[in-house]
């Protein structure tokens, strides 16, 4: 019987967190989407510029081996869109 009670806390104290992780993200996406209507266009296209400029940044710093081995995944999953494309023609 103990450990049926215990167990049932440990259930109820893992739903009680996925509750409350559930109530948090909704709280930050609803946040997120204040501020993204708050936001002006100067904003978002200062964002987009960081983006960019972090992007170019991390290209910059790879070596190598990581621009190849990106290149090659890149290369594969376009590899496998187009034989799904080319699946769902044939169907």
């Amino acid at each position: 019987m103990k450990k049926e009670t215990d167990n049932f806390q440990l259930w109820q104290k893992v739903s009680r967190t996925e509750e409350q992780n559930n109530n948090l993200l909704t709280v930050m996406a609803q946040r997120g989407q204040k501020r993204r209507v708050e936001e002006t266009e100067e904003q978002r296209n200062r964002g987009l510029s960081d983006m960019a400029e972090r992007c170019r940044e991390r290209k910059a710093e790879e070596t190598e081996e990581q621009r190849n081995s990106r290149l090659s995944d890149m290369a594969q999953r376009s590899q496998e869109r187009r034989a799904k494309e080319s699946k769902r023609t044939k169907e």
